[in-house]
């Protein structure tokens, strides 16, 4: 392979003056008229229109005692109240803290009481699992140690839509602020220490137990910066860009809305993909920039007319999972739209980098390094590879989460290099190949999913003894879960009765795209020398019968 040992790209670790609120504040000026947010409900709001809403929530937020560094869950969907909810809390120098809002009830307690939120924005899509997830951890403190209970809070439920429960407030409420928002009286919203903690997005790289990756102002506005000095630009001020991918999810957060802010272009919200549905958005709106996942391009593989739908657009860009040359394509040939391809990960803020700044596109490439960001391929002893070699990747700039909340544990290190956990190789022009992974990630439709975390519910199902966990390609979603479990000695349950009940605990333990697309009962798992289950095995069986499949 040709490579590089290392890779700089104008990469400085500048102080980051302006702030996302700025940015909103910036485009409310400068643009008061144009339009800033559409939603699937029909709802248009100005610039100036949505920063008077996003400081009537700021005020809201003060309103209920909530002072800088504070935790605000958001377990809502791609709609104008996230967006306000989000920019209010950064504004307000809170932390915001989006999550899926499908996740299992267990999952929500564990966040709940991981980052301590004080409040937790819902609507009607998440808030049964909210509330079961406020009223388990009420339950687990009824009779808890006085140290236990002072240090676990038990959040204020606000609803963005259907009824409020006594004791939960109503996102009406929580912006129906009586201090004006004039010049006279701004928001609470001095410009925050751009090292100051900012969001919190649950993750864990690459394996293991979900994390909350600790992302500063700075960490955000730079990765947002960045983007911007790209040629040609990812997103212009006249664009119009669909929102589809979810926001809790951090390139739909930053690289997405992040970058809809600093060009003060147009976002059209969109709560959920359907091929044709989805389509009649592009058109009726006039979206010319498409943000997506890879799942879209198969999602679109059927649609006949697919170059006279989106005659408007005048680029795609494909992030969160890698997507195969040939998928890219046949999408081009059949759309007629340019691909932009990237890579990035929640602790990069996400966007590391991009084929909009490659020298010229190579298929199977993802880009190059962004201005601003350093890429280098280290061995498993940490030295710089020699070119002609893969390493793994290790990335530098501005844009880099500070560790893993709540002490900052694993993250960059004192010289700023983040070891990434994800193998690749460098032409001799800049472009990164990504050739393998370190550690076991599956990514479903975009999404990690963590063996680990999938693993320990398996083996909480009665009747199951060992499990493991891998990923198998999937033409929808990516990638899909695979299951291997072995029976307890003492089970009575016949194969096919346990592979049901594993199904049944895992939908109530774990979020959808988590839950295993197959399960398997096997009579025993392979191990290595040191007792680990041997997965490169179990992976070489899959794609042996993969390849059975396909002849």
């Amino acid at each position: 392979m040709k490579g590089l040992a290392a890779h700089t790209r104008c990469a400085r670790l500048e102080r980051v003056s302006e702030d996302l609120a700025g940015l909103l504040r910036q485009a409310a000026t400068t643009t008061p008229d144009r339009v800033a947010l559409v939603d699937g409900a029909g709802r248009r709001l100005t610039w100036s229109e949505l920063d008077a809403e996003v400081d009537r929530v700021a005020h809201g937020y003060e309103g209920l005692g909530l002072v800088p560094g504070y935790r605000v869950m958001l377990a809502l969907g791609n709609r104008v109240e996230f967006v306000t909810s989000y920019l209010a809390a950064l504004r307000a120098r809170l932390v915001a803290v989006p999550v899926n809002p499908r996740s299992a009830t267990g999952e929500t307690v564990r966040m709940l009481v991981d980052c301590g939120a004080r409040v937790v924005l819902t609507d009607t899509a998440s808030v049964t699992t909210v509330r079961q997830a406020v009223a388990g951890l009420e339950d687990a403190l009824i009779g808890a140690e006085d140290e236990l209970r002072r240090r676990t809070t038990v959040p204020r439920t606000v609803l963005v839509d259907g009824l409020a429960l006594p004791g939960e407030l109503r996102y009406e409420d929580l912006a129906a602020s009586s201090r004006p928002t004039s010049a006279a009286a701004p928001a609470p919203s001095s410009v925050p220490d751009p090292e100051s903690l900012a969001v919190l997005l649950y993750t864990s790289g690459t394996s293991g137990r979900p994390r909350a990756a600790m992302l500063s102002h700075r960490a955000l506005a730079g990765n947002v910066a960045q983007v911007a000095r790209a040629e040609p630009p990812m997103v212009r001020p006249d664009d119009v860009v669909l929102g589809v991918v979810p926001l809790f999810h951090v390139y739909g957060l930053n690289a997405v809305l992040g970058q809809v802010l600093r060009q003060a272009s147009t976002l059209v919200l969109c709560d959920g993909f359907d091929p044709d549905a989805t389509l009649a958005l592009i058109a009726e709106e006039s979206v010319t920039v498409l943000p997506v996942a890879p799942v879209v391009f198969a999602r679109w593989a059927a649609v006949p007319d697919l170059r006279e739908r989106l005659a408007g657009v005048r680029v795609v860009l494909s992030g969160s999972a890698p997507v195969t040359p040939e998928v890219v394509q046949d999408f081009v040939d059949r759309s007629g739209v340019a691909v932009h391809q990237g890579y990035g990960l929640t602790e990069a803020a996400p966007v590391v980098t991009s084929t909009l700044v490659s020298p010229r596109v190579v298929p199977g490439s993802v880009g190059a390094a962004l201005p601003g960001v350093e890429i280098r391929l280290v061995d498993e002893t940490g030295a710089v590879v020699a070119p002609e070699d893969a390493g793994e990747i290790s990335i530098r700039g501005a844009n880099l989460f500070d560790g893993y909340w709540p002490e900052g544990a694993d993250g960059p290190d004192a010289q700023g290099w983040f070891a990434t956990g994800d193998i690749g190789y460098l032409d001799a022009t800049g472009d990164l190949f990504l050739v393998d992974r370190v550690k076991e990630l599956v990514i479903v439709s975009g999404f990690n999913v963590y063996p680990v975390e999938v693993e320990e519910v398996l083996v909480e199902t009665a009747g199951v003894s060992e499990a493991a966990v891998i990923g198998r390609p999937d033409p929808r979603t990516g990638e899909a879960v695979v299951a291997y479990v072995t029976r307890a000695d003492d089970s009575v349950l016949s194969p096919e009765d346990l592979v049901d009940a594993v199904r049944a605990h895992c939908a109530a333990r774990l979020a959808r795209f988590k839950q295993p697309t197959e399960v398997r009962v096997v009579a025993e798992l392979p191990h290595t020398v040191t007792g680990k289950v041997a997965k490169g095995r179990l992976r070489a069986a899959q794609r042996r019968q993969h390849a059975g499949l396909l002849q």
